[in-house]
């Protein structure tokens, strides 16, 4: 499976509170050496969003899991379990799958890195990192994410000096809109992935 090794799945939340910690996980992912992946790529409306995650699940080796929405919801009472359901689908491939697909490794992150003891205590064990909704945070808990599982031959930048090039970037982003004829508030996952890819290429550390 091509890129098996450097592909990322980022099961996370979608809604607009979110997005700034969206945005810095696709950039830590990139400076990182591997690729970001999520349901947001996939635009054909035919399909069931469930077999697109299984689809994304299977060609990923690695998966970012936040379980910071499962929380009511302040219309119905409900809490939302979109995440810890595809985190499942991803620990079940991991068991029961292929040689391939036991070697998966995922980072799991919440607000509060206790938090999961009340709603989701059978993932005790799992790497669980809090971020408690702050970019530089969220930015370090992929950058000292167990290195032994990462792409060989990289140095990484520290998550301070990562933090700082994440900062630059966004400076730059807005130009870089421009000159595509694109708006910063209307890019797709796909567009922003590019920009971030193609920024990084252009700034090595």
């Amino acid at each position: 499976m091509a890129d098996y090794d450097r592909q990322v799945l980022l099961n996370i939340p979608f809604d607009k509170p979110y997005r700034k910690l969206l945005d810095a996980l696709v950039f830590a992912v990139h400076d990182c050496g591997l690729k970001a992946r999520c349901a947001l790529e996939e635009e054909d409306g035919g399909q069931v969003r469930l077999e697109k995650i299984f689809k994304i699940v299977q060609s990923c080796r690695f998966g970012i899991h936040d379980l910071s929405r499962t929380t009511l919801d302040t219309r119905n009472r409900l809490p939302r379990f979109n995440m810890p359901l595809e985190l499942g689908v991803f620990l079940g491939v991991r068991r029961w799958g292929d040689r391939q697909q036991r070697r998966k490794s995922c980072l799991i992150l919440d607000r509060d890195r206790h938090r999961y003891r009340i709603f989701c205590s059978d993932i005790a064990g799992q790497d669980i990192r809090d971020h408690a909704n702050d970019v530089a945070q969220a930015i370090t808990a992929v950058r000292t994410w167990p290195q032994s599982d990462r792409p060989s031959g990289r140095t990484l930048a520290s998550p301070s000096i990562l933090a700082r090039q994440y900062i630059d970037f966004r400076g730059h982003l807005p130009r870089m809109c421009k000159n595509e004829n694109l708006k910063v508030s209307e890019l797709t996952f796909l567009d922003y992935r590019q920009l971030v890819q193609t920024w990084l290429e252009m700034n090595p550390f």
